[in-house]
């Protein structure tokens, strides 16, 4: 079982830590969900790759430009449910690759969904941005 490259776009199997969970102490995700690469960058003199990730969660989000709706139909094609489910773009979690949080999908020996259409992606990165350039998106480290 191999793990995957770190994309931008590929929706992965991870133990998110929420960042309310971060803030009171938590360092360990209560819950394994897909969650999207959003930024890859190479950090530090050993060139070690930093990953972000935005979770995916089926929780309407209160304001709606905190989170982007994926469509059943890409939810369907990368094999998740079919139930209402949003990328969150207010906060993430940040780790130098692979970390310790990916996880095995349930009953597959894949960490990894697959990729979000890049219409969607793109959408997504635009949303993210805003946050992260206004101050205001909540980043957890995760090493």
């Amino acid at each position: 079982m191999a793990l995957p490259e770190p994309e931008p776009g590929i929706i992965l199997n991870f133990a998110y830590l929420w960042h309310d969970e971060y803030s009171a102490g938590a360092d360990e995700g209560r819950k394994h969900r897909p969650a999207v690469i959003v930024l890859c960058a190479e950090g530090g003199e050993s060139g070690e790759t930093i990953v972000t990730v935005l979770p995916v969660t089926h929780t309407p989000p209160r304001d709606p430009r905190a989170a982007i709706e994926i469509p059943l139909r890409v939810k369907q094609h990368l094999g998740l449910d079919d139930a209402r489910s949003w990328i969150v773009v207010s906060e993430g979690n940040k780790f130098v690759w692979p970390g310790y949080d990916l996880r095995q999908i349930a009953g597959s020996r894949d960490f990894a969904y697959g990729f979000l259409p890049p219409r969607l992606f793109d959408k997504v990165v635009n949303a993210f941005s805003a946050y992260f350039n206004a101050g205001r998106a909540m980043i957890a480290p995760r090493d």
